[in-house]
Protein backbone atom coordinates (compact mmCIF):
# COMPACT_ATOMS: atom_id res chain seq x y z
CA UNK A 1 0.00 0.00 0.00
CA UNK A 2 1.38 3.40 -0.99
CA UNK A 3 2.40 5.83 1.72
CA UNK A 4 0.41 9.09 2.00
CA UNK A 5 1.64 12.50 0.90
CA UNK A 6 1.25 15.40 3.32
CA UNK A 7 0.16 18.70 1.72
CA UNK A 8 0.68 22.00 3.54
CA UNK A 9 -1.27 25.24 3.28
CA UNK A 10 1.89 26.86 1.94
CA UNK A 11 1.85 24.56 -1.10
CA UNK A 12 4.54 22.23 0.23
CA UNK A 13 4.23 18.48 0.06
CA UNK A 14 6.19 15.51 1.36
CA UNK A 15 5.75 11.74 1.46
CA UNK A 16 5.27 10.18 4.88
CA UNK A 17 6.09 6.73 6.14
CA UNK A 18 2.92 5.12 7.45
CA UNK A 19 1.91 1.89 9.17
CA UNK A 20 -1.74 1.03 8.63
CA UNK A 21 -3.87 -0.45 11.37
CA UNK A 22 -5.11 -3.88 10.33
CA UNK A 23 -8.84 -4.33 9.78
CA UNK A 24 -9.94 -7.77 8.61
CA UNK A 25 -13.11 -9.90 8.69
CA UNK A 26 -13.27 -12.21 11.71
CA UNK A 27 -15.92 -14.91 11.44
CA UNK A 28 -17.18 -16.07 14.83
CA UNK A 29 -18.40 -19.66 15.04
CA UNK A 30 -19.82 -21.23 18.18
CA UNK A 31 -20.60 -24.94 18.42
CA UNK A 32 -20.13 -25.22 14.68
CA UNK A 33 -22.70 -22.51 13.94
CA UNK A 34 -21.76 -19.30 12.14
CA UNK A 35 -22.82 -16.45 14.42
CA UNK A 36 -21.35 -13.18 13.14
CA UNK A 37 -18.66 -11.65 10.98
CA UNK A 38 -16.96 -8.70 12.63
CA UNK A 39 -14.43 -6.28 11.21
CA UNK A 40 -11.59 -6.31 13.70
CA UNK A 41 -7.87 -6.00 14.29
CA UNK A 42 -6.43 -9.53 14.46
CA UNK A 43 -4.73 -9.22 17.85
CA UNK A 44 -5.82 -10.89 21.10
CA UNK A 45 -8.54 -12.75 19.22
CA UNK A 46 -9.00 -15.37 21.94
CA UNK A 47 -9.82 -12.55 24.37
CA UNK A 48 -12.21 -11.18 21.74
CA UNK A 49 -14.04 -14.51 21.48
CA UNK A 50 -14.42 -14.76 25.26
CA UNK A 51 -15.55 -11.18 25.69
CA UNK A 52 -17.95 -11.28 22.76
CA UNK A 53 -19.60 -14.45 24.08
CA UNK A 54 -19.98 -12.93 27.54
CA UNK A 55 -21.36 -9.55 26.44
CA UNK A 56 -23.70 -11.16 23.90
CA UNK A 57 -25.13 -13.35 26.65
CA UNK A 58 -23.98 -16.53 24.91
CA UNK A 59 -21.90 -17.46 27.95
CA UNK A 60 -22.74 -17.01 31.61
CA UNK A 61 -19.11 -17.32 32.73
CA UNK A 62 -15.80 -17.57 30.96
CA UNK A 63 -15.75 -21.28 31.80
CA UNK A 64 -18.64 -21.72 29.33
CA UNK A 65 -16.29 -20.78 26.46
CA UNK A 66 -13.89 -23.60 25.64
CA UNK A 67 -11.71 -24.95 22.84
CA UNK A 68 -11.04 -21.60 21.20
CA UNK A 69 -9.26 -22.00 17.88
CA UNK A 70 -8.14 -19.18 15.60
CA UNK A 71 -7.47 -19.88 11.92
CA UNK A 72 -6.12 -17.41 9.39
CA UNK A 73 -7.43 -17.72 5.85
CA UNK A 74 -6.84 -15.82 2.62
CA UNK A 75 -9.96 -13.73 3.33
CA UNK A 76 -9.56 -13.11 7.03
CA UNK A 77 -9.82 -15.09 10.24
CA UNK A 78 -12.16 -17.75 11.59
CA UNK A 79 -12.54 -17.90 15.36
CA UNK A 80 -14.20 -21.06 16.66
CA UNK A 81 -15.26 -21.97 20.18
CA UNK A 82 -17.43 -24.47 22.03
CA UNK A 83 -20.15 -23.13 24.31
CA UNK A 84 -21.77 -24.88 27.23
CA UNK A 85 -24.39 -23.82 29.75
CA UNK A 86 -27.54 -21.79 29.18
CA UNK A 87 -25.99 -19.86 26.31
CA UNK A 88 -26.32 -22.84 23.99
CA UNK A 89 -30.09 -22.43 23.76
CA UNK A 90 -29.75 -18.71 23.14
CA UNK A 91 -27.11 -19.37 20.49
CA UNK A 92 -29.33 -21.67 18.44
CA UNK A 93 -32.34 -19.36 18.79
CA UNK A 94 -30.38 -16.30 17.72
CA UNK A 95 -28.84 -18.10 14.75
CA UNK A 96 -32.30 -19.31 13.71
CA UNK A 97 -33.96 -15.90 13.86
CA UNK A 98 -31.13 -13.62 12.82
CA UNK A 99 -31.75 -11.88 9.49
CA UNK A 100 -28.77 -9.52 9.48
CA UNK A 101 -25.55 -8.93 11.35
CA UNK A 102 -24.31 -5.70 12.88
CA UNK A 103 -21.02 -4.48 14.30
CA UNK A 104 -22.88 -2.27 16.75
CA UNK A 105 -23.57 -5.12 19.16
CA UNK A 106 -27.14 -5.93 18.14
CA UNK A 107 -26.22 -8.71 15.74
CA UNK A 108 -29.49 -8.57 13.86
CA UNK A 109 -32.04 -8.47 16.67
CA UNK A 110 -35.39 -8.08 14.99
CA UNK A 111 -37.54 -7.17 17.92
CA UNK A 112 -37.16 -3.55 19.02
CA UNK A 113 -38.40 -4.51 22.46
CA UNK A 114 -35.25 -6.59 22.92
CA UNK A 115 -33.13 -3.48 22.48
CA UNK A 116 -35.08 -1.66 25.18
CA UNK A 117 -34.88 -4.55 27.65
CA UNK A 118 -33.59 -3.15 30.96
CA UNK A 119 -29.99 -3.83 31.86
CA UNK A 120 -29.25 -5.44 35.21
CA UNK A 121 -28.57 -3.00 38.02
CA UNK A 122 -24.91 -2.71 38.89
CA UNK A 123 -23.87 -3.38 42.51
CA UNK A 124 -23.60 -0.56 45.01
CA UNK A 125 -20.16 0.94 44.68
CA UNK A 126 -17.94 3.89 45.40
CA UNK A 127 -16.91 5.72 42.21
CA UNK A 128 -13.20 6.20 41.51
CA UNK A 129 -11.49 9.35 42.73
CA UNK A 130 -10.54 12.14 40.36
CA UNK A 131 -6.88 11.33 41.04
CA UNK A 132 -7.40 7.72 39.92
CA UNK A 133 -9.17 8.77 36.72
CA UNK A 134 -6.46 11.26 35.78
CA UNK A 135 -3.74 8.69 36.52
CA UNK A 136 -5.36 6.09 34.26
CA UNK A 137 -5.91 8.62 31.49
CA UNK A 138 -2.28 9.70 31.63
CA UNK A 139 -0.92 6.15 31.43
CA UNK A 140 -3.30 4.77 28.81
CA UNK A 141 -1.73 6.53 25.84
CA UNK A 142 1.68 5.06 26.53
CA UNK A 143 0.26 1.55 26.68
CA UNK A 144 -1.55 1.75 23.33
CA UNK A 145 1.14 0.19 21.20
CA UNK A 146 -0.98 -0.33 18.07
CA UNK A 147 -2.32 3.21 18.19
CA UNK A 148 1.18 4.59 18.72
CA UNK A 149 2.30 2.98 15.47
CA UNK A 150 -0.81 3.64 13.39
CA UNK A 151 -2.80 6.45 15.02
CA UNK A 152 -6.02 4.61 14.21
CA UNK A 153 -6.80 2.12 16.99
CA UNK A 154 -9.21 2.45 19.89
CA UNK A 155 -8.09 1.44 23.35
CA UNK A 156 -9.92 -0.02 26.33
CA UNK A 157 -8.24 -0.36 29.69
CA UNK A 158 -9.01 -1.64 33.17
CA UNK A 159 -7.66 0.33 36.12
CA UNK A 160 -7.76 -0.55 39.79
CA UNK A 161 -9.14 1.87 42.35
CA UNK A 162 -5.81 3.68 42.56
CA UNK A 163 -5.86 4.37 38.82
CA UNK A 164 -3.14 1.85 37.96
CA UNK A 165 -3.87 0.23 34.61
CA UNK A 166 -3.87 -3.55 34.89
CA UNK A 167 -4.88 -4.48 31.36
CA UNK A 168 -5.18 -2.73 27.98
CA UNK A 169 -6.56 -4.02 24.69
CA UNK A 170 -6.78 -2.34 21.28
CA UNK A 171 -8.79 -2.69 18.10
CA UNK A 172 -9.92 -0.68 15.11
CA UNK A 173 -13.47 -1.18 16.45
CA UNK A 174 -14.34 0.53 19.72
CA UNK A 175 -16.68 -2.24 20.86
CA UNK A 176 -14.15 -4.92 19.85
CA UNK A 177 -11.54 -3.32 22.10
CA UNK A 178 -13.98 -3.49 25.01
CA UNK A 179 -14.84 -7.12 24.25
CA UNK A 180 -11.14 -7.99 24.15
CA UNK A 181 -10.63 -6.29 27.51
CA UNK A 182 -13.60 -8.06 29.09
CA UNK A 183 -12.41 -11.40 27.74
CA UNK A 184 -8.89 -10.86 29.05
CA UNK A 185 -10.15 -9.88 32.51
CA UNK A 186 -12.48 -12.87 32.69
CA UNK A 187 -9.72 -15.26 31.62
CA UNK A 188 -7.44 -13.84 34.32
CA UNK A 189 -10.14 -14.13 36.99
CA UNK A 190 -10.15 -10.36 37.53
CA UNK A 191 -13.43 -8.98 38.87
CA UNK A 192 -14.25 -5.95 36.74
CA UNK A 193 -16.19 -4.36 39.61
CA UNK A 194 -12.93 -4.02 41.56
CA UNK A 195 -11.85 -1.14 39.32
CA UNK A 196 -13.09 0.84 36.35
CA UNK A 197 -13.05 0.68 32.56
CA UNK A 198 -11.59 3.49 30.49
CA UNK A 199 -12.31 3.77 26.76
CA UNK A 200 -10.80 6.08 24.16
CA UNK A 201 -13.92 5.71 22.02
CA UNK A 202 -17.19 7.54 21.59
CA UNK A 203 -19.49 6.70 24.49
CA UNK A 204 -22.19 4.90 22.56
CA UNK A 205 -24.83 2.69 24.10
CA UNK A 206 -23.12 -0.60 23.23
CA UNK A 207 -20.04 0.36 25.26
CA UNK A 208 -22.28 1.01 28.27
CA UNK A 209 -24.15 -2.25 27.77
CA UNK A 210 -21.02 -4.37 27.42
CA UNK A 211 -19.51 -2.95 30.61
CA UNK A 212 -22.71 -3.45 32.60
CA UNK A 213 -23.25 -7.00 31.30
CA UNK A 214 -19.68 -7.86 32.25
CA UNK A 215 -20.34 -6.75 35.83
CA UNK A 216 -18.63 -3.36 35.64
CA UNK A 217 -19.70 -0.47 37.83
CA UNK A 218 -17.73 2.50 36.45
CA UNK A 219 -16.91 3.68 32.92
CA UNK A 220 -14.67 6.55 31.80
CA UNK A 221 -14.72 7.72 28.17
CA UNK A 222 -13.02 10.52 26.25
CA UNK A 223 -16.24 11.76 24.62
CA UNK A 224 -19.75 12.66 25.63
CA UNK A 225 -22.33 9.87 25.56
CA UNK A 226 -25.20 9.52 23.15
CA UNK A 227 -28.65 10.03 24.61
CA UNK A 228 -29.27 6.28 24.76
CA UNK A 229 -25.92 5.63 26.40
CA UNK A 230 -26.64 8.19 29.11
CA UNK A 231 -30.15 6.84 29.69
CA UNK A 232 -29.02 3.21 29.85
CA UNK A 233 -26.15 4.03 32.21
CA UNK A 234 -28.41 5.97 34.57
CA UNK A 235 -31.07 3.26 34.61
CA UNK A 236 -28.46 0.60 35.42
CA UNK A 237 -26.72 2.68 38.07
CA UNK A 238 -23.43 2.73 36.15
CA UNK A 239 -21.08 5.53 37.22
CA UNK A 240 -20.28 7.36 34.00
CA UNK A 241 -17.45 9.86 33.53
CA UNK A 242 -17.17 11.47 30.10
CA UNK A 243 -15.25 14.05 28.10
CA UNK A 244 -12.22 12.94 30.06
CA UNK A 245 -9.17 15.12 29.41
CA UNK A 246 -5.82 15.66 31.07
CA UNK A 247 -7.26 18.39 33.29
CA UNK A 248 -11.00 17.75 33.51
CA UNK A 249 -13.90 15.34 33.06
CA UNK A 250 -17.66 15.35 33.44
CA UNK A 251 -19.50 13.15 35.91
CA UNK A 252 -23.02 12.24 34.78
Amino acid sequence: MANPVEHGRDGSSRPLSCEWVREVPVALEFNGLSYAVMMATPSDLEDFVRGFALTEGLAGTVADVQQIAIAETDLGYIARAQLSGLGVEQLTERVRTRVAESSCGLCGIENLEAIAKPLPRVPEHAPPTAEAIFAALSDLRGLQEINRRTGAAHGAGFADRSGTLRCVREDVGRHNAVDKLIGALADAGQEIAEGFVISTARCSYEIVEKVVRAGGTCLVTVSLPTSMAAERAKAAGLSLFCLARDDSFLEL
